[in-house]
Formats: structure tokens, sequence, C-alpha cells
């Protein structure tokens, strides 16, 4: 009786491993769910076990433009399994609900975006917000059917050949541009720098010519002979020359 007993209590043990709830069945209907852990079940009932970690879909697909060209994408859908409604997945959906529903919805999503876009505008920062139309579609679609989108991401865009080239041009002409102009603002500092030390320069000569006169000449040369003469080396002075400064002569050349 024992041994009956310890089997039995065994039999009504279930785990739910971490990550992952279990759908309870009885006879083929679903009547309820455990979240993980350890728990005490009907003995008949089979449980099924769904995981409700973060899972990745990711899809390649070749999706028309605004103007009509296709363009291939490699997008990734990030989400998982709501644990309230894992019952109600496994029962109206099934235990293979991401290739039931959410890859058909996430196809059909980016091909709605995508659609309202030109090629160029995948390529450039319009990106982003491609990415954010992508993920609140499925949020909307997937969301009344158990899923939650936690982030889309375009992962890799191809564009035809005549596009990528048009815009690889234009980028390298917005560089060049912006060397150009970069180029261009430098030399106008250097050219105000020079206008602004040459005219400084012209107004010191302005000044020192202004403070120039005879009688400060004359006196400076009064001065200077002053020196001379008191030199040891100073042979001859003769003073008063034609411009009216000293004029001196070496006795020795």
């Amino acid at each position: 009786m024992a041994f009956a007993a310890t089997m039995f209590l065994f039999a009504c043990m279930t785990i739910a491993p971490a990550g992952h709830v279990g759908v309870l069945s009885l006879f083929g209907k679903v009547y309820g769910q455990v979240p993980e852990g350890l728990h005490l079940v009907n003995p008949l009932a089979s449980v099924t076990k769904m995981s409700v970690r973060t899972q990745e879909v990711l899809e390649h697909a070749a999706v028309p433009s605004k103007e009509g060209l296709n363009v291939e994408l490699e997008v990734s859908l990030l989400g998982h399994l709501d644990g309230e409604k894992a019952s109600f997945v496994y029962q109206k959906i099934g235990p293979d609900y991401s290739t039931v529903v959410v890859k058909p919805q996430f196809r059909s999503a980016i091909r709605d975006v995508t659609a309202n876009y030109e090629a160029k505008d995948l390529y450039t920062s319009t990106r982003d917000k491609v990415q954010l139309e992508i993920q609140e579609g499925l949020a909307k679609s997937l969301g009344t059917r158990g899923w939650v989108v936690e982030q889309v991401l375009l992962r890799r865009i191809t564009l035809p050949k005549m596009v990528s080239d048009a815009i690889d041009a234009k980028l390298a002409a917005d560089q060049q541009a912006q060397q150009m102009k970069f180029v261009l603002d430098k030399e106008r500092q250097e050219a105000e720098r020079k206008r602004i030390e040459a005219q400084g320069i012209q107004d010191f000569q302005k000044i020192v010519s202004q403070g120039i006169n005879e009688q400060l000449l004359r006196w400076k040369g009064i001065e200077a002979t002053k020196g001379l003469a008191e030199s040891h080396n100073t042979k001859i002075i003769i003073i008063g020359g034609k411009d009216g400064l000293p004029l001196i002569l070496n006795s020795g050349q």
C-alpha cells in the first residue's frame, strides 16, 4: 500500500522547467496551465511544456519598394509567448504557433511597411522608422494571438545595384562638399588673420611715424655724439653735417 501510494504521488507530480509553462489537458480537453516549478496535477492529465523565453524569428524576404523595386531584407523578430495565454495558444493554434502564426504575420508586416517607402529610404536613417512601424504592426496583430513582440531589427538590406551605386555616389558627393566647405572656412579664417595682422602693422607704423620729428632726430643725434665722444675708440668727431647730424670720421680707415 505504501509503495502504491508513493507511485500514485509521483504520478500526480509534474515539473515545468524554468522559462516554461505546463498546459494541462484531460482526455483531449484543455483545462488549465501551471507555471514553472513542481506541481500536483491529475495523474490522468497530460502536460505540454511551452517555452516563454525570448525567441528569434529570422526572415529573409524580397519585398517591393514604393517605386516597384525589389529589395532583399534580412529581418529579425524578437519576442516570446505570453505565459498567461499559453493554454489559449495551445488550444487555438497549437504548439507550433511560430510556424502557423508568427512567421506569416511577420512576412505580411514587412511587405505592408516597405511598400510605403522608396528603396533609398531603407538604406538611410529612415530604417529606424521602418523597424518601428513593423514592430507596432506586429504588436497589434500578434498581441491577440498570445505573442509578445519585443523588438524588430533590420539586419541586412540589399538594394538593386543601380540604386546602391547612386546612393554611394550621392554620399561621396556630400562628403566632398563638406570637405570643400571646411577648406573654404579655413581659408577665410586665414585671410581674416592676415588682414588683422596687416592692420596692426599699419597702425604701428602710423603711430611711430607720428612720433618722429626733426627735433627728436636732433636730440638723438646729440645723445649719440656724446656717447661716441666718451668712447676710447673715437678719433675724430666733426659736428654739423649737411643734414644737421654729426659726421663721424675714423682716422684708422
